[in-house]
């Protein structure tokens, strides 16, 4: 047995005869681990100065060399001098680990969950696996940005492999020894209705009907009370099954036939297509297209997933050379996105790349390709928001424009998301996106476009939130929800529950303790949910407007836990802390903010700061900036958090300026 590491837990690292390696300290393993997230692809030395310090030192690269060199002494101890390593390898601008596929604890559990095997061979392994798990995932650096996506994505894959165990146990008829297993694992993850589901079906078929019952209730309750949505079908019809005592309840034959008919289904069209289409075929290429389409809506390890693979879709498409045919790769991945900052900035850029040269080789082909190239300009829309180089917009009435012509309603939906994306060129746009949720709306319920349905009234929640029309914004989160537990779409809960909080707060129906534990609440649930690009620095931000509205300090987190909003938040906190001369400075350094749907809440921060230090040049500038949006909440038309009414910020900094220059106070 070679060198093993473990993950699923703190990083560690086992020799051949299963000691534990002594790691030295953080920094060596935070190396160590950050090479094993990258699965064998070199990590260049500048990438690793990045992800080890906020603010790297001089000689930070240095240092970086230092930790490799004793990582490499610890791992292979016995290798002559000046020779090379065959672990832990120095490739053109990086380091690379060169471990085996079942080196990795991580690798490893992968492989055993991915497994096909029946119940009675797989519940072993399966047992076995699970046990390999020792504390969360890289436990020591839940808060590195590096760790974040993998972290959740292996934690989704073992809550999959404990319901998996599940289904294994029921299945050979040990429903009563997965009952305390299911009981921890459904209080654990309360909102996993197949824990609920799988822990009623082993209480029936453990003779206890009231107690399964019992379950079903309290699901629902929780579900209702916390969340506004109703049990999916799945929990609706068990309970209609236990009621009516339906006889497949009592047991489910073994083998392949546990499988649904949904499943069976899948199964068998799968396949049927790996026999029937040749492996190196185009038409592969077009289908994954479609199901990462497919996949991307689902949410959690299905969104991840498929941002992973979608690159590597368009890049097979370029290599073949066929620019109608990677026009089809890229243009199919029509999925539409509420939040305005993308959760992969790299891959973003590296679409709109390929969109833009495959918009050129279309140029140069005799036939029309109207269609196509409609779906490339929405794509580069939707993967440029928040650019400033006006490519984005462009790209938006491009697509919008050539929809419209071609009277094509799925199209015209795809450019209708782009052009949304593109609507925050200045403040005060919130009536403009609300007319844009409208016909998205009107447009997708006529043509059956589910996902563009939600996503309309996903937008106009947003925007009657920022004009404090809250009766228009519930009824519109209630039909998003209602439409996406009819066609599973879990993503859609994730803003509602978010916007619930945010009601309580900009209503004042709530104290703020139990306006922050409904953000705490509503941030759990992008725990896992695949869009880092929300989740990062999101709750510590809707903490401090809450915070700041109600005249509390500023919540206490570490300077990283700020994420991008950081610049926003300094100045703020600096002050609350009595750190003036840091503060000013900070303030001087503040960029102006990203065009998305925080415009509004940062440009309010950098003026509660600019007016308690007098910066006149900062409140003249985010005066100008927020004048547009005098009629709306700030922060508000992004579903998550708000500081009130621009309207009372304006007549701060309009009476702060206009005492600075000795005049009556201007408040237009």
């Amino acid at each position: 047995m070679g060198i093993a590491f473990g993950v699923l837990g703190p990083v560690t690292a086992w020799d051949g005869a299963g000691d534990a390696i002594a790691l030295k300290g953080p920094r060596h393993r935070a190396v160590l681990a950050r090479l094993i997230v990258a699965r064998g692809r070199v990590v260049p030395v500048t990438r690793l100065v990045d992800d080890l310090w906020d603010e790297p030192p001089a000689g930070a690269v240095g240092a970086v060399r230092t930790f490799v060199a004793a990582l490499r002494r610890a791992l292979e101890p016995d290798r002559p001098p000046r020779t090379p390593a065959r672990l832990l390898v120095t490739e053109g601008p990086g380091y690379a680990l060169r471990a085996g596929a079942d080196a990795v604890d991580a690798w490893r559990f992968e492989h055993a969950v991915a497994a096909d095997l029946p119940p009675e061979d797989g519940l072993g392994r399966l047992e076995q696996a699970l046990g390999w798990w020792r504390g969360p995932a890289y436990a020591e650096f839940a808060d590195q940005d590096w760790a974040r996506a993998e972290r959740s994505r292996l934690a989704e894959l073992r809550l999959h492999a404990v319901e998996r165990h599940a289904r294994m146990r029921l299945a050979l008829g040990r429903a009563a020894e997965a009952v305390p297993d299911l009981d921890a694992h459904a209080a654990g993850h309360p909102w996993r209705e197949e824990a609920w589901r799988l822990l009623a079906l082993a209480l029936y078929r453990s003779g206890r009907q009231g107690d399964a019952l019992a379950v079903l209730r309290r699901a629902r309750a929780l579900l209702v009370d916390e969340l506004g949505v109703d049990p999916g079908p799945g929990l609706r019809r068990l309970e209609t099954d236990i009621l009516r005592q339906a006889d497949h309840l009592e047991s489910s034959p073994l083998g392949s036939s546990t499988r649904g008919p949904a499943e069976r289904v899948w199964a068998e069209a799968t396949a049927a297509y790996d026999r029937t289409v040749a492996s190196g075929a185009r038409a592969r290429l077009e289908s994954t297209a479609g199901l990462l389409r497919d996949l991307a809506v689902t949410g959690g390890g299905g969104l991840r997933a498929a941002r992973e693979h979608r690159m590597a879709a368009v890049e097979a498409a370029e290599e073949l050379g066929d620019a109608e045919l990677t026009a089809r790769v890229i243009g199919a991945f029509d999925v539409p996105a509420i939040w305005t900052r993308s959760d992969d900035p790299g891959q973003a850029a590296r679409i709109v790349a390929a969109a833009g040269r495959t918009l050129a080789a279309l140029a140069t082909l005799p036939s029309d390709h109207e269609a196509a190239r409609a779906r490339l300009l929405a794509t580069i829309a939707l993967e440029s928001r928040g650019d400033r180089s006006g490519d984005g917009p462009r790209a938006a009435r491009q697509a919008e424009e050539i929809a419209r012509r071609l009277n094509d309603p799925a199209l015209l939906a795809f450019a209708l998301s782009g052009l949304f994306m593109q609507t925050f060129e200045r403040t005060g746009l919130a009536a403009r996106r609300d007319e844009i949720g409208v016909e998205l709306v009107d447009l997708s319920a006529r043509h059956g476009l589910v996902t563009f349905e939600v996503l309309g009234h996903l937008i106009r929640m947003q925007a009657r939130s920022a004009l404090a029309d809250f009766t228009a914004a519930d009824a519109h989160a209630a039909e998003a929800e209602r439409l996406a537990v009819r066609h599973e779409r879990p993503l859609a809960g994730v803003f509602t529950t978010w916007y619930r909080a945010l009601r309580l707060d900009a209503t004042g129906r709530a104290t703020a303790q139990q306006a922050e534990a409904a953000y705490r609440d509503a941030a759990a649930r992008l725990d896992g949910a695949g869009m880092p690009g929300m989740e990062h620095g999101l709750l510590p931000l809707a903490l401090l407007c809450l915070r700041l509205r109600h005249g509390q300090h500023p919540p206490d987190v570490e300077p990283s836990d700020w994420g991008p909003y950081a610049p926003w938040a300094r100045p703020v906190v600096l002050l609350a802390r009595g750190r003036r001369a840091e503060a000013a400075a900070a303030l001087r350094a503040l960029p102006e903010p990203p065009r998305d749907l925080l415009t509004e809440a940062l440009w309010c921060l950098a003026a509660r700061a600019a007016l308690t230090l007098g910066d006149r040049t900062t409140m003249e500038r985010a005066h100008a900036a927020l004048l547009p949006a005098a009629g709306e909440l700030a922060g508000a038309g992004s579903g998550v958090l708000t500081l009130g009414p621009v309207a009372a910020h304006l007549d701060d900094l309009a009476t702060a300026l206009a005492t600075a220059l000795g005049a009556e106070p201007n408040r237009s």
